[in-house]
């Protein structure tokens, strides 16, 4: 029963976060399409006129950080047989790190370099840690394959997003680099309800 409910919390911050960030590029003031081109998703968590649905965006980074936090400490860290210790690590670090995310926005000079530092601790964070993840469960079959490959490219593109800050498709580069996250955590919920 408690892998059931740890999946379902699983796939309830996965889909949330996907329709919260969708509802807030519809309502952004751009196109659909540019902003998820050329806006960041952290633009859209920004109070102003130009994201009227910040706290919608925000909010999905806070359940996603406990979502996160929350699934792998009342059930996933069961599955976590080697490496037990640093995995835990990694997942307070992109929880945590999410959370910041939602909590301090960016665009304040005041406070941009905690939004900041809470994105690279959820973005390369978190990738590091599904590649953990993939090495330290008993059996290496298809849920463990599939976690491998998503931690090996978000890792890849953060460092190309890291190297093209400047480019007008750093948006594009930051969100895929976040979705490795995303389909990993509704992978997640899947692999753990049907344990």
């Amino acid at each position: 029963m408690k892998c059931k409910v740890a999946g379902i919390i699983f796939l309830i911050g996965s889909i949330y976060y996907i329709l919260a960030e969708a509802i807030s590029a519809t309502f952004f003031n751009a196109s659909l399409i540019n902003t998820y081109f050329f806006h960041t998703i952290s633009e859209l968590g920004i109070p102003n006129a130009n994201s009227p649905l910040f706290w919608l965006m925000n909010s999905a980074f806070i359940l996603i950080g406990l979502t996160l936090i929350f699934g792998n400490f009342y059930k996933f860290n069961d599955c976590i047989v080697k490496r037990n210790v640093i995995v835990n690590v990694f997942v307070l670090i992109t929880g945590l790190g999410v959370i910041l995310v939602g909590l301090i926005h960016g665009g304040n000079p005041l406070t941009s370099g905690y939004h900041t530092l809470g994105a690279v601790m959820a973005i390369l964070g978190g990738n590091i840690m599904l590649v953990l993840i993939s090495r330290s469960m008993e059996e290496f079959a298809k849920y463990q394959k599939i976690t491998l490959i998503l931690g090996i490219m978000g890792i890849i593109i953060f460092w190309v997003m890291f190297f093209n800050m400047k480019s007008i498709y750093m948006p594009v580069f930051e969100r895929l680099s976040v979705y490795t996250l995303i389909v990993w955590s509704f992978s997640t919920g899947i692999y753990l309800t049907n344990l």
